[in-house]
């Protein structure tokens, strides 16, 4: 296995000091779409929007590890923003508090172009409004990120560059899923492209990240193949999961040094009201753990 892309997403990544006070929360793999039935963010955006209310709230920085907008199905991420500006305009929050930061993945790889994101992430349509909002106007999208810390960094990106398919020829994958897979799955055929649905295909894609974790003695965390994991200090790689989960989204939060593998979901009290549910999965595992292995 050849790491060099992976290598590279880390060669020029900014860099977020950690500290005992630290609040982060990543998130991968939303996807979100046009508001079709091709848009697999629809059935959890409550949950999604929900869940982003509270971090806000409670002071947290939201790194989105990509594939944030679905971009292989999609060409136009200024429909996804129209359709989904409640999730923007609250993003466009977090981003005013310097509290956002975004990675590309192989679905929304054309974020990596400055005067793609300039023409399409600057500003958004308030529907109240006669005039364009400001969205993310000075705003960069990274391939990867370092979180810094005392004891052991961790390493951010989507995941998706030990996958030839998904990196090297991603132009060739777009174009079979947005004229193959994308009308095929209107009859329930599973694209065969994908790491999140071919379980040979994603159980290579982790043995991969979870090698490359390895060999550089780092903390890694992904999304790409929708499986949420919390990692072990023999196996220091960590996976978000997604917001495509079909009852679910699943994220990591990153709190005192610590990460916590959480579940949203909507649930019922006693008397049959519905509600929105964190739950903690696994974790917390601290930072500290993993020092001297």
């Amino acid at each position: 296995m050849n790491y060099k892309r992976l290598d590279q997403a880390f060669e020029n990544a900014p860099i977020l000091e950690l500290s005992e006070s630290s609040k982060l929360i990543l998130i991968s793999d939303c996807h979100r779409g046009r508001g079709t039935s091709n848009d697999n963010f629809l059935k959890n955006q409550n949950l999604y929007f929900a869940a982003l209310r509270y971090y806000y709230r409670e002071g947290f920085t939201y790194i989105e590890l990509g594939d944030g907008d679905e971009l292989w199905e999609n060409r136009s991420l200024r429909q996804i923003v129209d359709i989904h500006s409640n999730v923007f305009w609250l993003l466009s929050k977090y981003y005013e508090k310097n509290r956002l930061y975004l990675l590309y993945g192989n679905h929304d790889m054309v974020k990596r172009s400055l005067s793609f994101v300039r023409k399409n992430l600057s500003s958004y349509h308030c529907s109240n409004r006669m005039e364009d909002t400001p969205l993310f106007p000075a705003i960069q999208v990274y391939e990867g990120m370092i979180l810094k810390d005392r004891a052991r960094d961790i390493y951010l990106t989507h995941g998706h560059q030990v996958d030839r398919l998904n990196s090297t020829y991603w132009r060739l994958a777009r174009f079979l899923v947005r004229y193959l897979w994308k009308p095929a799955e209107q009859f329930g055929v599973l694209d065969p492209t994908s790491a999140a649905k071919n379980y040979t295909h994603k159980k290579k894609t982790e043995e991969s990240l979870t090698v490359w974790a390895c060999n550089h003695n780092h903390i890694l965390v992904t999304g790409h193949t929708h499986r949420p994991m919390i990692g072990t200090p023999a196996s220091p790689y960590f996976n978000t999961g997604s917001c495509v989960h079909p009852r679910c989204i699943t994220c990591i939060e990153i709190q005192k040094r610590c990460l916590t593998l959480v579940k949203w979901t909507t649930a019922t009290r006693d008397d049959m009201t519905l509600y929105v549910a964190r739950e903690e999965l696994s974790g917390p595992v601290c930072i500290d753990d993993y020092v001297n292995e």
